[in-house]
């Protein structure tokens, strides 16, 4: 660094060495106390000959990251110097030590003023250079005259920075941008190209600025900057200005940034710049850096402006080639372009599927990931099936980390564009052969709808799962799937019915198809879902083989002593069919109901929909249902008037109800419409009996609220209603005679003991020690959560009601990250209070709790309600539950 002529400089480099040679942290801090502590000293002795040096230290010291603040005067001393040396290391220490939220910095304004008006151009160069660096708004408007005089200045390194300052005060001021629209336009007629790409840039800014302005240069700038890029383009060599043989490409590319600003929306514009655009394209050599860089720039402005249709085909004919380049970086940008490309012109993009598929399978894992985003994009009903194969066979060799996005590709691709059910079934089925366990478990759910409702494709389907499986055994949704099959169709693999013609036949015994079963019970000793799906299948085959029974039944009673207690439920209960109820067992063990695939796929599209609903419920904190309760409190306040919700004619319907009526007034208040998918109460279908619910046959939910064939689970007792039956699980075969018939079940069966409509809180429970207790209510209860709602008013307060929430865990798996969430409609007021905890513990060995109040404000004309979700994570993976809350007690 250079300093005045009469100062010392070894003292700079004396302490460089010495903060240098320190070997450790505290070395260096004690270095650096003595140097300021010098410093200080200096300072108070205003020693005239040292403030050089001592300002190029502090510099020094700051950029170490020590405090410097007390070196800031010197900086202004320096700068009201005379000398140029003075002013340099002045104004640098300035832009160094001190930035525009600096109360210090309004004392520099006439400083620069003074220096802006300064004889001296590197004295004026130094006033502009700080004044782009750290000017604030005041100091912008104070000095915009000054900066507006330079621009037309004939010192062209003065008119550089004076734009270039003025870049920055338009930032400041955007006010200010009509003072520069001139005379931006004015510096694009200049032939020195460091004037020339100030003058761009201020152009650039201008159109962000101001609307006004952005017409403005649209009119008066658009002729100039063609001019200047046919210029550039076709100058000779000048070396001054020269990258790898290309002629000064960040000018290049800054006029092709503004093109794109001034051509957006506007078809005069962008028709007088298509000629010169395809020039460049053409013309600009793609072997180097330099060159790439500029038709990067230039397929960015033809695909932003209104360009015509072979120049887009020009600009992504670029890109393909682009696809081909051995470098990352350009492979990965093109793809990028490619994505937004496809919008404007699907088919130039579709030329160029082969180089993109090839990209799938390269070795960088952002590429791949980039191109299958771009192969999904793609596919139409015509490519689909040659599309697919691709990805599948490729599927056999991917990285395994690799293999959940393309997994999920693929069957998204199947779902959304398959014409016949066969060719789904049949790349779903080399989906799961593959990568089975990469495979999420929605997809499988949605795979056994689709079977259930094939009739004609049910025996095709078994066999080929169980050929697969006989390959492929360690895939765990192959496995699911299969097992599920062999339990409903096992005669059709046996017998080979409902064969297709280019379908060879298989021999499979019944031994054979218990022996599969079997291998996936043992198999798969972790997975408690695997392991009831393969329990329940061998209990359907023990009626469809008979002479299998006593094998089966040995092989269920295995489990009898299985420290799981769902398994071990599930053995002692199945082995009690297999054994003792051989007559009515054909009638309990009949296939499954067909399952309506439209409503699933309503359903499906509903609860995994990636948005939220427009309003905020009220306990949603940055970073969504992820955080832990109580992370933030949110302030009391009515929510938005989404849905008005105060309709005197609403049916009042309980939170245990299972559907709901399309009018319901509560229905689409979380963004969710149809029916309630919740889990909450028992099944209200009338096709549904009380067997077929002990195996939760047709009525069970998955994670997400939908029907799961893997979930076919213990019965556990749902909210009670009025006049339901709730029959002991234990108790509900032994009730049944050895002649009873699977029909009249529901008619003859009645609850054995009497229901406690507050879910066990005995009349005298008490929540506080205040006299204004209301009962309590079980708000919400599905098979795997429970919540109930300790109520109390207070006195004098008829509007406000205050809740105690309890949350009951009813499964053997802990749940963590447990976020509750309430919404109200727009005339009461809620308020959540943080929860106890975000971890419920299993089997309800212990609760969470979560307190809230809620105001109503037409208390007494209109009803509380609510609907409330609760979402939560088990062993990692993602949970949501919702239901709605309106069996208030009268008053509340």
């Amino acid at each position: 660094m250079a300093l005045n002529p009469f100062s010392s400089g070894t003292r700079l480099r004396d302490m460089i060495r010495a903060i240098r040679a320190c070997k450790t942290a505290a070395e260096e801090r004690a270095v650096v106390r003595r140097e300021c502590a010098a410093i200080r000293a200096a300072i108070s002795g205003d020693g005239q000959d040292l403030r050089h040096r001592n300002m190029a230290k502090l510099m020094f010291i700051h950029m170490l990251g020590y405090p410097t603040h007390f070196g800031q005067m010197e900086c202004l001393k320096l700068i009201a110097a005379a000398g140029y040396p003075e002013k340099r290391i002045g104004y640098l220490g300035l832009m160094l030590l001190l930035d525009e939220r600096q109360e210090v910095l309004m004392l520099v304004t006439n400083s620069l003023k003074q220096d802006l008006n300064h004889s001296n151009q590197f004295i004026v160069g130094l006033a502009l250079c700080a004044l782009g660096n750290i000017c604030s708004a005041e100091m912008a408007r104070d000095l915009a005259p000054e900066v507006e005089r330079l621009m037309r200045s004939r010192d062209a390194n003065t008119k550089k920075k004076a734009a270039l300052c003025s870049v920055r005060i338009v930032r400041k001021v955007p006010d200010l941008a009509e003072n520069f629209m001139g005379l931006a336009v004015s510096l694009l007629k200049e032939k020195h190209h460091g004037v020339l790409i100030s003058a761009v840039q201020l152009c650039t800014e201008l159109c962000k600025a101001s609307k006004d302005a952005l017409g403005y240069l649209r009119k008066n700038c658009i002729e100039g900057l063609v001019r200047i890029l046919r210029d550039v383009s076709n100058s000779s060599y000048a070396p001054e200005y020269d990258v790898a043989g290309i002629s000064d490409p960040f000018l290049h590319i800054r006029v092709l940034k503004l093109m794109r600003m001034l051509g957006q929306g506007d078809a005069d514009c962008s028709d007088y710049m298509n000629d010169i655009l395809a020039q460049v394209a053409t013309k600009t050599e793609s072997n180097k850096n330099a060159g790439n860089a500029i038709l990067y720039e230039c397929v960015e402005t033809i695909m932003g402006i209104e360009a015509t249709s072979g120049l887009r085909v020009l600009a992504i004919n670029i890109l393909g080639r682009f696809l081909s380049n051995r470098d990352n970086n350009i492979r990965y940008v093109a793809l990028n372009i490619l994505m937004r490309a496809i919008t404007v012109d699907a088919q130039a993009v579709q030329r160029h599927r082969v180089t993109i598929l090839e990209c799938v399978k390269d070795a960088d894992a952002s590429i791949r990931k980039r191109a299958l985003e771009l192969v999904y994009l793609l596919v139409n009903d015509t490519n689909v099936k040659p599309l697919t194969k691709e990805l599948v066979d490729y599927l056999q060799v991917a990285d395994p980390d690799f293999k959940e996005d393309l997994t999920a590709k693929i069957c998204s691709i199947a779902e959304k564009f398959s014409q016949e059910k066969l060719w789904y079934l049949d790349q779903m089925f080399k989906v799961l052969s593959l990568a089975g366990n990469h495979v999420k478990d929605d997809v499988w759910h949605a795979l056994i709808v689709v079977i259930s409702n094939a009739s004609e494709l049910q025996g095709y389907s078994v066999r080929s799962l169980y050929t697969a499986l006989q390959a492929y055994s360690e895939q765990g949704s192959l496995l699911r799937v299969a097992v599920w099959c062999i339990g409903e169709y096992g005669e059709m693999l046996v017998n080979n019915v409902g064969m297709l013609e280019a379908e060879a036949p298989i021999t499979v015994t019944e031994s054979d198809a218990v022996d599969a079963v079997e291998l996936g019970l043992n198999r798969y000793s972790p997975d408690v879902t695997t392991r009831s799906m393969c329990l329940v299948a061998l209990l359907k085959l023990s009626s469809r083989f008979p002479s299998m029974s006593e094998r089966i039944k040995q092989i269920v009673a295995q489990n009898k002593e299985n420290m799981v207690l769902e398994l071990q439920q599930r053995s002692i209960e199945f082995g009690s069919i297999i054994q003792r109820h051989q007559s009515i067992r054909s009638s309990l063990l009949e296939r499954m109901p067909v399952l309506d695939e439209a409503t699933y796929l309503v359903k499906r599209a509903s609860a995994t929909q990636a948005t939220i609903p427009a309003y905020k419920p009220a306990a949603v904190t940055p970073g969504g249902l992820k955080l832990p309760n109580g992370v933030a409190k949110p302030a009391v306040a009515p929510l938005v008037d989404l849905l008005d919700l105060s309709s005197d004619d609403a049916p009042a319907t309980s939170a245990a109800s299972a559907t709901t009526a399309p009018s319901d007034f509560l229905q689409d208040l979380l963004g969710i419409g149809g029916t309630n998918l919740s889990t909450a109460g028992a099944p209200s279908s009338a096709s549904t009996d009380i067997l077929m619910d002990l195996l939760s046959m047709g009525s069970s939910l998955s994670q997400n609220g939908l029907p799961s064939p893997a979930q076919e689970k213990k019965p556990v007792s749902a909210a009670p209603q009025v006049g339901s039956l709730v029959p002991e699980p234990m108790d509900l075969l032994g009730s049944l005679s050895s002649s009873a018939s699977i029909s009249g079940t529901k008619s003859t069966i009645a609850a054995p003991q009497a229901v406690d409509l507050l879910d066990g809180l005995s009349p005298s429970t008490s929540v506080s020690g205040l006299e204004d207790t209301r009962p309590s209510i079980t708000a919400f209860q599905s098979a795997t959560l429970k919540i109930t709602f300790d109520i109390r008013k207070q006195p004098g307060k008829p509007q406000e009601t205050i809740i105690h929430a309890t949350f009951t865990n009813l499964t053997s798996s802990n749940y963590t990250d447990f976020v509750f969430q309430a919404a109200v409609p727009k005339f009461i007021q809620l308020r959540l209070d943080p929860a106890s905890g975000n971890i419920v513990p299993a089997n309800g060995k212990g609760s969470v709790t979560q307190g809230f109040s809620v105001t109503n404000n037409q208390h007494g004309q209109k009803p509380l309600a609510m609907r409330i979700r609760m979402s939560y994570k088990v062993n990692g993976e993602d949970r949501l539950e919702q239901g709605q809350v309106s069996n208030f007690p009268p008053g509340v």
